[in-house]
């Protein structure tokens, strides 16, 4: 029972204190005027009477009722209940005035009214929430004093405060205030329900489904919420409604209904709230930031863009709003029905209001159900402790990362709920029993809203029931003020009188004396057990959350361990990797956990070390997907296990499991251990009570029965603690206290295991805050374990190592203390216990440290186990490690191929190790992939090609530790990304990266390998002092003589150059004059030659000299001769000039160069001035044909630009310096085209003088015709800005285009045919040999300049074509005006710049071995391609030289002058010459052309490939790849040019930055002469492992191999090729792209080779039963295997089957090229005997087949996929062994006999066989054997199935046989004959007679031999 109102209370307007505007409210009277002792009155009632302030007003106001909320300190809620009315008195103001006469303050013109009106309120204070109660009663007392009834007002105010009511329990109660009115009260027949009137109906008829779901997430997730409204009531009423939907949840933060305006400060309080406020103070809510506003009368919510309200779970909040709309708005759904029902009202309000709470209650139902599952009871007595285990909840709802439901189990309000409804025994309502009974019907329902809505309204009709149970109400009847006319009339108003206090009192004493004497009321407890409802493991399995497949996956979880604890270790490694992937999933882990629970008795399980560290492995996969809330419960069930699996390290020293799986976050969860300690607490509990019911201790049972059975235990304890005497309540408190204490110190224990890591000694701190704040805790190995993370700070002053040590148990002790005194407080341990454990945990934790330091000794002292043995790489000769193997992973780049990511299995990461050798850096390892796990995987690079190294840290996916790794790039297009082994030292690491820096760049070049290779031990080069006072000069003339010297006369016996010492050098000084090799320029030049000058003494010295490259190429272009006698005719244009033979005009030209035979020596050393670094023009090439040259010049220097262009004829008044140069300069020019025979004239006159006009247009018809190309070409290379490389300017396609389509023209007789060229590829339609002449004449008689801006056309296409052509750079050839005189002209054209090489190479390495995988759109492979503009690059070269081919081609000479003459020059320069000149592609012209180009003329190689430390900073610019590069896309176009094949020039790509030769190494002629290498290569045959030059390598290689042959190698003579240069005609080379993880690199040919036989003599003894026939099947890895190898080629095969072949048969093995050649030469002459050309005849035939190798376009790949071309093809002409070679080998064709294949197949071939009656007759292939004594047939060659056998033994005779009807047409009659056999006649014919005549002679030897 309670008392329905505590205090009435008299509030007035108080006149005292009026200040300013705003006037107060003082308390009148109040009764009673003593506080209740058990409800004391509250404070402040005069604020909440008049929210918005007290103020007096000019008109009388109607009365007004409203209900504010008040909370006392004990958290009770007290409702005051205020009606206010307004009484008039005289204003207050006018009496001011008129007391002091004027007051400033006053504004005149306000007139003041006589009387004003002033608010006085009556206020009932009650706990009870009554509100039409409370409004009757404020309402009839108003009524008694306004309508002066004859009732004394403290009779029905001594009334109201004396009624009493009962709280709950459904009864009616009719009461009355004693003024003739009658009230009934229905109390609720459970007060824990909220009772909402309508107030729910209303608020969402204010603010709308959606609004009211917002408001609703954010109450229960703790945000601010704010209600607006200008009416007091409505905002109590949806306060109220708010909490009512949040049932079960009790609201527990502030909650103020009605928020007086001097309160307003309240709103910026950071705690939750709701409250309500009058709109009037709209304005001041503006800036609250992070406040939810929703505004009642405007139906708005305002969230602030800071708050992120967290909604309901997915499916929960669709289905809420679907039945929230069925309950507010049934006829929504059938607004589209064709025939609406009649009507669908919405309920009544009521009704409606308690449907929409039902609505919220099933909410909850499905958010909570299956609670009481993860409830802990940690005591029962003498109160329950209950504990909630949030994450187990979670984790088996599958709502761990729902935001919602987390913040909800988070917030104050559940752990209310928890405190309120966790104990197992007390009353239940409507929520516990649809958390209990009704789960399952909620399930069902779920999908079908109709369903759920009879639900709905089946709960809603329960909260109505507990709301009104008596649906028949007895009248009410309350007086109301009568509504007079004059009710208004101030006069009529008497003031609300002072009440008697007396009076009122004794009413209330009355009462309390009555109460005193009745009896007291003892209402029955209904205390009861609380169901738990079904478990929730069923639930969520059958919502399909478990693992798909999972089943299987078990399968091989339980294998794994069974294999482990069965020692069968293979077995086991092979599933590891199944079962690591399978343990992401939970079903795997409780798997595992259980498996590995049966494999531990009497909590001890010892294991070998090999199990150990499988157990673990999977114990840390485990928990690596645990997240640190462990809401599965993994965590808790490997706690107990990892302190039970041990293993023995050495005597009484064991290693727990723990020491090895410290590194995960759920150990430092503080709510973790909380939740493990409360479960282990709860079962020993139970356990004690089970024990003492007399039932057997039983151990833990599985999850769902020993929850329930904790429960109901407990619930079955407390209800009879009532019955049990004070003895034993005491005696089971302190049981139960003992218990949680003895579980204390267990944990503490535990907590230790897991947090100290296992080496304490290194301090291994981070400075991380605090443990537990889990964001804090990365996951790094540089803590073994988390402990490490919990010290603040440590004292790094105190020089004790101890000090560090301890810190970590400081840390350590922290938060086990914490952790002690949370739960020993929340479960009630007594202080003494708690003491006692504080002193015992640094004890505890002390202990652990000294047992670990003694494990931790043992366990560094174990051999590591179970790594891969490290696989040593085969080296060189020569070769020598730097560095033995580090063990490292070699971890996965951006490259798919061998991760798996494009099919085929997982190469990397693999296991193994890196050494550093002096040659190359080599990974040799194996996959950890155990599908691949016998593969060997090798990458390597040479060490020289390292482009950039950059330190990483890895992530192991295994073992979850960070790693320090390398990442190293290669200019070889290879990237090794390798993590170091936590076994490597991280100082050994740094060394390893001193040793490759060391190696990569060299002090000297004498330190790169080519040059210490087999010089072990030595120091490289031996410094001598020299003498201080030789000039730089001297030396290096008396290097280079003493160079030519010693070479030439004393090393006739001991080859090798070994530099002559200083002193000799010096004393050589004397001899340098007579000696020096010197050439008179007064001779007549035209008689001058190289053998005439030199003096015979030193014709020994210059052979050297003219053997280089240059020399032998002279001689062949007929530039200039070596000859003894003076036979040359004067007339010869060219000689060779020997003024560079000390390298002292140009230090980076050759000793030897080609000048025009009139320009002498004198004036070549002026002319050489005005070139950059002296490189001057000179000849390197000459066109058989037309003679025009090809000279090659560094760019001007920038003096040198303006008189070169000069007018030659200009007057000058005195030849200047620089004059007399440009004269000169001119001269040479002149002298070059004077040699061309097209300028000479009949009478031979080439002087300048004798040149006139016709001269100019003597060029022949031919040459005319070829003009427009050159045009179009011109154009191209020098289109101006727009016309950028790469991008296709439509004028230069459309040219190209054009003129490839014109029809072949009709030249005049005398015009002679100009030589063919070819353009494009082999596909190209017929010869291209002429130009439509019109087309010509139009594009030359443009005279418009060029749209772009290059120069007009007319430039070049005037009808006269200039004799030479100077390719120049654009930049510099600025200024200079063209003379129409001069018969030269310049090309300026855009060069790039090395550095734009530099750059587009690092970014096509980033394109071509990206470093890591990358699914941006932007990092594409083609994309990065594009980027980098490798391609635009290669297109420029290319263009420019096919310009230069074109003028050469029609007769004009070029000159190439560009930059400083030995990058893009040489490029374009070579490539002119290897397009130009057949000669080139072959291995010799190619050799030669590199030889000359490229190394004589200086390319710089030492300084572009950053090769030693000097260089380093230049950065690697690859200007020779870029060349290469250009030649294999040359290649690809015309594959029958070339001699050499594709691989060639990867092997030289490869080589040329290795530093494995010598070849490329130094940057000119001259210094490899000072270092004595440049003609050492001849001699030197002591190592011969040791090649120093590459092309002696590759000449060996040759002959062994035809891996550098080019099968298709066909050429045309004097072939021109012209390759179509457009980026959409080029492709990337393969080279950038493909590896051979099997063997690594292929080019370094003998180590693959001794890989190869160590792999098949690994391979062999493995199968001894040869017999059996082996599968023809292999898998081919791109990324693994070497193509060219497993799948050869057809011709490679057949050499190869040829190969095998001659060593079975023990004959000689034949050179490959002999092979190749004889039979090459076989097909020619058959091909001209039948004159049927055959495919491959055409394939292998030279010229004089050219027209069909036109038409047939046929490409052999160089290493593709096998081709079935068969050399000894179709018809079989010889019977020699030959046809044999590609047969497959017999075995498969007869598995029983082991015969050699030589007797086994005695003859065979193909013979036509007579069929049946009437069949035809059939080629057959047959095979004679004599060891099986029988002749088979079979369909083909290739048939391994024979269709049928004539057994010898039953052959009578072989007879000539005669032609039968059917018989194969054209063959001779004798071809035929017959076999009898005692069966039939078989009739047979071969292919001609002889072929006849050895079958007989065959078959007859084979029948007299038996």
């Amino acid at each position: 029972m309670a008392r329905l109102a505590d205090y009435f209370v008299v509030v007035g307007y108080d006149l005292d204190k009026r200040g300013g505007s705003e006037g107060q409210g003082h308390i009148l009277q109040r009764f009673p005027e003593k506080d209740w002792e058990d409800n004391p009155f509250p404070q402040g009632i005069e604020l909440f009477c008049q929210p918005n302030g007290w103020q007096l007003v000019p008109e009388r106001e109607r009365p007004s009722f409203f209900v504010s909320v008040l909370t006392d300190i004990n958290s009770e809620r007290h409702y005051c209940a205020c009606f206010t009315f307004w009484e008039g008195l005289d204003n207050p103001q006018l009496q001011k005035a008129e007391a002091s006469e004027v007051d400033e303050d006053e504004v005149p013109g306000l007139v003041q009214p006589a009387q004003v009106f002033a608010p006085k309120s009556l206020v009932l204070v009650s706990r009870l929430d009554h509100t039409e109660v409370f409004r009757n009663c404020l309402g009839l007392i108003y009524t008694v004093h306004v309508d002066s009834l004859s009732v004394p007002l403290e009779t029905v105010i001594g009334n109201l405060l004396t009624c009493v009511i009962p709280v709950a329990g459904g009864s009616q109660r009719t009461i009355t205030l004693g003024a003739g009115d009658r009230q009934v009260i229905q109390t609720p027949i459970n007060d824990s329900l909220p009772v909402s009137g309508s107030s729910v109906a209303h608020l969402f008829r204010q603010l709308g489904i959606v609004n009211v779901l917002y408001l609703f997430c954010a109450a229960l997730t703790e945000h601010k919420i704010l209600f607006l409204s200008s009416s007091y009531q409505r905002l109590t009423d949806a306060c109220r409604a708010l909490l009512a939907i949040m049932f079960p949840l009790k609201y527990s933060f502030t909650y103020v209904p009605i928020l007086p305006g001097k309160l307003l400060e309240v709103l910026s309080t950071p705690t939750p709230f709701i409250i309500g406020v009058n709109s009037f103070f709209r304005s001041e809510t503006q800036e609250l930031l992070d406040v939810i506003i929703a505004d009642l009368d405007g139906g708005t919510v305002t969230i602030p863009e800071c708050v992120h309200i967290s909604l309901l779970p997915d499916p929960l909040l669709q289905q809420t709003q679907t039945a929230l709309s069925m309950v507010l708005d049934p006829e929504l759904e059938i607004a589209d029905h064709a025939f609406p029902p009649s009507s669908t009202q919405p309920s009544t309000l009521k009704i409606q209001d308690k449907e929409i709470r039902a609505v919220f209650l099933w909410l909850f139902g499905q958010l909570f159900h299956g609670y009481r599952w993860c409830l802990h009871i940690i005591r029962i007595h003498p109160e329950p402790v209950i504990r909630f285990h949030k994450a187990a909840f979670l984790g088996q709802r599958a709502l761990t990362e729902d935001d919602f439901l987390m913040k909800v189990l988070d917030g104050m309000a559940f752990a209310g709920f928890i405190s309120e409804r966790g104990p197992p025994y007390r009353p239940t309502d409507l929520f516990d029993d649809l958390i209990a009974n009704q789960v399952e019907r909620i399930r069902q329902e779920e999908c079908s809203p109709h369903k759920v809505m009879n639900h709905i309204k089946e709960l809603a009709e329960q909260l109505f029931k507990n709301e009104n149970p008596y649906p028949v109400v007895a009248m009410h009847k309350v007086q109301r003020p009568a509504e007079s006319p004059g009710h208004n009339d101030p006069k009529n108003l008497a003031i609300f009188p002072p009440l008697d206090d007396v009076t009122v009192q004794l009413f209330i004493d009355h009462a309390a004396a009555k109460l005193k004497i009745a009896p007291p009321m003892v209402k029955a407890e209904l205390n009861g057990m609380v169901p738990s409802g079904p478990p929730l493991g069923d639930i969520v399995d059958r919502h399909g959350h478990v693992l798909a497949n999972s089943a299987r996956r078990l399968e091989v979880v339980r294998n794994c361990i069974t294999y482990i604890f069965d020692n069968k270790m293979l077995e086991a490694k092979k599933l590891m990797p199944a079962v690591l992937r399978a343990l992401k999933g939970r079903a795997a882990r409780v798997c595992l956990t259980q498996e590995l629970n049966q494999h531990v008795l009497q909590n001890r399980a010892v294991l070998d070390d090999q199990q150990f560290d499988y157990i673990v492995r999977m114990m840390n996969c485990t928990l690596q997907d645990c997240s640190h809330m462990d809401e599965h419960g993994i965590a808790a069930i490997l706690l107990p296990l990892v302190t039970a699996f041990c293993r023995k390290l050495g005597a009484g020293i064991t290693q727990f499991a723990y020491s090895c799986v410290q590194e995960h976050m759920v150990w430092t969860n503080m709510q973790f251990w909380e939740a493990m300690f409360y479960s282990d607490v709860q079962n020993h509990i139970r356990a004690l009570y089970l024990e003492a019911d007399g039932g057997g201790a039983s151990g833990p049972a599985a999850g769902g029965q020993e929850l329930l059975g904790a429960l109901e235990l407990a619930s079955e304890q407390s209800r009879l603690w009532s019955t049990l005497s004070k003895e034993q309540q005491s005696e089971r408190v302190q049981k139960e206290e003992s218990t949680v204490f003895s579980q204390a110190i267990h944990y503490a224990n535990r907590m230790s295991y897991l947090l100290l890591p296992l080496d304490t000694s290194k301090n291994r701190l981070l400075n991380r805050s605090g443990i537990g704040d889990v964001e804090s805790v990365s996951n790094s190995y540089v803590t073994n374990s988390i402990a490490g993370s919990m010290a603040e700070s440590y004292d790094t002053e105190s020089g004790f190592e101890d000090a560090e040590s301890s810190d970590v148990a400081n840390s350590v002790v922290r938060f086990i203390n914490r952790f002690v005194d949370k739960v020993c407080n929340e479960s009630g341990v007594t202080n003494e216990h708690l003491k006692a454990l504080h002193t015992m945990i640094p004890d505890i934790v002390q202990m652990h440290i000294e047992t670990l330091d003694a494990v931790h000794r043992e366990s560094k002292r174990l051999p590591p186990i179970q790594k891969p043995k490290l696989l040593r790489p085969i080296l060189l000769a020569g070769e020598e490690l730097v560095m033995d193997g580090m063990r490292v992973h070699l971890i996965s780049d951006g490259r798919e191929e061998a991760t798996g990511a494009l099919g085929g299995p997982a190469l990397l990461p693999a296991e193994g190790a890196i050494f550093l050798t002096t040659y190359r850096l080599i990974f040799k390892g194996t996959p950890n992939d155990p599908l691949v796990g016998e593969q060997v995987v090798t990458r390597s690079f040479p060490i020289a090609s390292l482009t950039k190294e950059k330190r990483i840290s890895v992530s192991l996916s295994m073992d979850q530790f960070i790693q320090e790794g390398l990442q190293l790039r290669s200019c070889t297009f290879q990237l090794l990304k390798i993590a170091f082994d936590e076994e490597v030292a991280s100082d050994l690491a740094e060394v390893f990266r001193k040793h490759m820096h060391k190696l990569r760049y060299p002090q000297h070049v004498q330190g790169t390998f080519a040059f210490t290779v087999g010089q072990s031990g030595k120091t490289l080069v031996e410094h001598k002092t020299k003498d201080k006072n030789q000039s730089i000069k001297t030396l290096s003339k008396n290097l280079v003589k003493s160079a030519k010297r010693t070479i030439g006369r004393q090393y006739v016996t001991r080859k090798k150059y070994s530099p002559p010492t200083w002193e000799n050098r010096s004393s050589l000084q004397s001899e340098l004059d007579e000696d020096e090799i010197s050439v008179s320029e007064e001779l007549d030049q035209g008689s001058l030659t190289l053998s005439s000058t030199i003096r015979s003494s030193d014709r020994q010295t210059m052979s050297n000299v003219v053997e280089r490259a240059c020399c032998r190429d002279y001689q062949r272009l007929g530039l200039g001769t070596l000859s003894n006698s003076l036979t040359r005719s004067k007339n010869e244009p060219f000689r060779i000039s020997t003024v560079n033979r000390m390298y002292t005009v140009c230090r980076s030209y050759p000793g030897l160069l080609i000048v025009p035979q009139s320009i002498p020596d004198s004036t070549i050393q002026r002319i050489s001035r005005c070139y950059r670094q002296n490189r001057f023009p000179v000849v390197c090439w000459r066109n058989s044909r037309t003679k025009a040259v090809l000279l090659r010049s560094a760019g001007l220097h920038a003096k040198g630009v303006v008189g070169f262009f000069k007018s030659p004829n200009a007057p000058s008044a005195g030849p200047s310096q620089a004059d007399s140069t440009s004269l000169e300069q001119e001269k040479y020019m002149q002298a070059i085209i004077s040699s061309m025979p097209s300028y000479c004239e009949p009478s031979g006159r080439n002087t300048l003088g004798g040149f006139t006009s016709t001269h100019m247009s003597t060029s022949d018809s031919s040459d005319k015709l070829r003009q427009p190309k050159i045009g179009a070409l011109m154009k191209q290379v020098m289109g101006g800005k727009e016309d950028v490389p790469g991008t296709f300017s439509r004028g230069a396609l459309g040219q190209r285009a054009r003129v490839i389509s014109l029809s072949q023209p009709r030249v005049s007789g005398k015009a002679r045919n100009p030589p063919g060229g070819k353009w494009g590829s082999i596909r190209g339609s017929g010869r291209l040999s002429a130009y439509n002449p019109e087309v010509g004449n139009r594009l030359s008689s443009k005279e418009s300049p060029q749209p772009n801006g290059g120069p007009s056309e007319a430039l070049f296409l005037r009808q006269q074509r200039a004799y030479l052509y100077i390719i120049g750079d654009k930049t510099q050839l600025k200024g200079g005006k063209q003379d129409s005189f001069q018969q030269w002209e310049v090309v300026p054209i855009e060069v790039c710049d090395v550095r734009q090489v530099k750059n587009s190479f690092k970014k096509l390495i980033k394109a071509c071995v990206p470093s890591s995988a990358t699914s941006e759109p932007s990092m594409t492979f083609h994309r990065c391609l594009e980027e980098s503009e490798w391609m635009c690059l290669l297109h420029r070269v290319l263009q420019v030289s096919v310009l230069v081919v074109e003028l050469l081609d029609t007769g004009s000479s070029v000159m190439v002058s560009l930059e400083d003459g030995w990058d893009v020059t040489t490029q374009v320069v070579s490539l002119v010459q290897l397009l130009s000149d057949p000669y080139y592609r072959t291995f010799d012209g190619f050799r030669l052309l590199v030889e000359k180009e490229w190394l004589s003329f200086g390319h710089r190689f030492s300084h572009r490939g950053a090769q030693t430390l000097a260089s380093q900073s230049s950065g690697f610019t690859p200007v020779f790849l870029q060349f290469l590069d250009c030649v294999h896309q040359i290649h690809l176009q015309f594959p029958m040019e070339f001699e050499f094949s594709q691989y060639y020039l990867k092997f030289l790509a490869y080589h040329y930055v290795s530093n494995r030769f010598r070849t490329f190494l130094l940057d000119s002629d001259y210094e490899r002469i000072e270092l004595g290498v440049l003609y050492e290569e001849k001699g030197e045959r002591k190592n011969p492992q040791v090649c120093k030059s590459v092309w002696d390598y590759i000449d060996r290689l040759n002959k062994k191999t035809p891996i550098f042959f080019n099968y298709m190698f066909s050429p045309e003579d004097e072939e021109v090729l012209r390759p179509y240069s457009f980026i959409s005609n080029l492709k990337v080379w393969d080279f950038y792209t493909e590896e051979t993880l099997s063997e690594g690199p292929s080019y370094d040919w003998e180590l693959v080779q001794r890989g190869r036989q160590e792999r098949l003599a690994e391979e062999v003894p493995d199968k001894p039963d040869t017999t059996t026939p082996k599968s023809q099947r292999h898998i081919v890895w791109p990324c693994y295997d070497s193509r060219s190898r497993v799948v050869p080629d057809a011709i490679t095969k057949l050499l190869q089957d040829l190969q095998s072949l001659e060593a079975e048969l023990g004959l000689p093995p034949e050179k490959w090229k002999d092979t190749w050649d004889k039979i090459k030469a076989n097909q020619r002459a058959e091909a001209k005997l039948e004159n049927r050309p055959s495919f491959n005849s055409s394939l292998l035939m030279s010229s004089n087949m050219s027209h069909q190798r036109r038409s047939q376009g046929v490409y052999l790949p160089e290493s593709g996929v096998g081709s079935s071309i068969n050399l000894a093809m179709d018809r079989e002409t010889s019977t020699t062994s030959t046809p044999v070679a590609g047969r497959p080998s017999t075995s498969t064709l007869y598995s029983q006999f082991q015969s050699t294949e030589s007797e086994n197949r005695s003859f065979e071939g193909i013979l036509f066989k007579k069929g049946a009656l009437l069949k035809p007759w059939k080629p057959r292939w047959f095979v004679l054997d004599k060891t099986k004594h029988q002749l088979r047939y079979y369909e083909t060659r290739q048939d391994k199935e024979c269709k049928g056998v004539i057994e010898l033994a039953e052959v009578e005779s072989v007879i000539p046989g005669t032609p039968t009807m059917g018989a194969p047409k054209n063959i001779e009659e004798k071809a035929f004959f017959d076999l009898k056999t005692t069966k039939r006649v078989y009739n047979f014919c071969a292919q001609d007679s002889p072929n006849a005549q050895l079958w007989m002679d065959s078959v007859q030897s084979c029948l007299s031999d038996a």
